[in-house]
Order: structure tokens, then C-alpha cells, then sequence
């Protein structure tokens, strides 16, 4: 069960966006998302599947409660962990017990090109600026390779009473912002 002692990188700056608001999607953005054929995601975003096992098993998860109420009668064996590659663009991003870092292509700063998040954890990331103290990004590419399969059964968005439960009181505030409503 996860405690509400959590520890923050204080030599991160606070967590919030650096683009607030709608932002115009550029040609060049545009342009890329058709490239690629990716379709609108339930987080934000855009995705594309490209692959994905046909090998399927009888879910042992039926008897568990699921993240967003549906039930699978089959699916990959387990819930799937994430290992994310980022392509361009830079971010923050953050994953559960409060773990924050910039994923981006400066890599002697400490900018991470690939990270991992355990199945059953929450996750979240917004854009920054392609250059630090600039105001420009082209987006945030990223791949994502869930293994055994991604399950939309495992999905959810963290609301404010469980953000509660995972993180100190200061902590729940800084990350308000991130929360859909109950």
C-alpha cells in the first residue's frame, strides 16, 4: 500500500506547465501527426498502435476490481509495464511516489531519453520549452512499449481523493492542476 511519505527532487523546479491553456497545434505538428496516423488518445495526445500480441489469455484480473470499472474476459498475462523512449521534444514528466525528471536530448544536464513505469503506477508529463528559458516546443514524441500489451481495463486518471492518499498535503497541491474532475 503506498504511504504518504514521499520524497521530492528539490533540484527540480515545481511542478507545473510551461504552456497554459489550448496551444495552436503547428503545420509542422499537424504534419507529423498525419505522417504517423495517430488518432486522438483518452490522456491527451495522440497515439498509434503498432503492434500488439494476438495471443491472448483468460483474464486472471475478472475477480479484481479494475482501474476504470470495465472487465476483460481475456487479455495480455499481466498489467502491463511501460518503457517510454522519448524522439523529440523536451518535457517533465513524473510517476508514482513522486519522482520528477526532464526527458529531452540533454542527457549531461540529466535529461532522460527513456524511462520506465510499473504496471498499476500513475504517470504524467506536460511540454517545455525546446530550449531551457525559451517559449517555443514542437511537441513532445515519445514511444511507449507496454509488455505484455497495453488494456484499457488498467487505465485511469488519478482523482483528488486518491491523490490524497498518495502524497502529503503540499505535495496534492503543487499537482492539483493535473487532476480531471471527480
Amino acid at each position: 500500500m503506498p504511504s504518504n511519505t514521499s520524497t521530492v527532487d528539490t533540484s527540480v523546479p515545481l511542478l507545473k506547465p510551461a504552456f497554459t491553456g489550448a496551444q495552436d497545434e503547428s503545420d509542422y505538428l499537424k504534419d507529423t501527426i498525419d505522417k504517423l496516423k495517430l488518432q486522438p488518445h483518452v490522456e491527451g495526445g495522440y497515439f498509434v498502435e503498432t503492434d500488439r500480441d494476438i495471443l491472448r489469455i483468460p483474464s486472471p484480473f475478472t475477480t479484481l476490481p479494475t482501474k476504470s470499472g470495465a472487465q476483460d474476459q481475456d487479455r495480455a498475462a499481466n498489467r502491463g509495464r511501460t518503457v517510454h523512449t522519448l524522439h523529440r521534444g523536451r518535457g517533465r514528466t513524473g510517476k508514482a511516489r513522486v519522482e520528477t525528471f526532464i526527458v529531452g536530448q540533454d542527457v549531461l544536464k540529466g535529461e532522460r531519453l527513456q524511462w520506465i513505469v510499473d504496471g498499476g503506477k500513475y504517470k504524467c508529463s506536460f511540454l517545455l520549452p525546446d530550449d531551457e528559458g525559451g517559449q517555443a516546443s514542437v511537441g513532445l514524441l515519445i514511444s511507449e512499449t507496454v509488455v505484455p500489451g497495453f488494456e484499457y481495463a488498467d487505465h485511469d486518471f488519478v482523482r483528488a481523493k486518491r491523490m490524497q492518499a498518495l502524497v502529503n498535503e503540499e505535495q496534492a497541491e503543487e499537482m492539483r492542476w493535473m487532476l480531471r474532475d471527480e
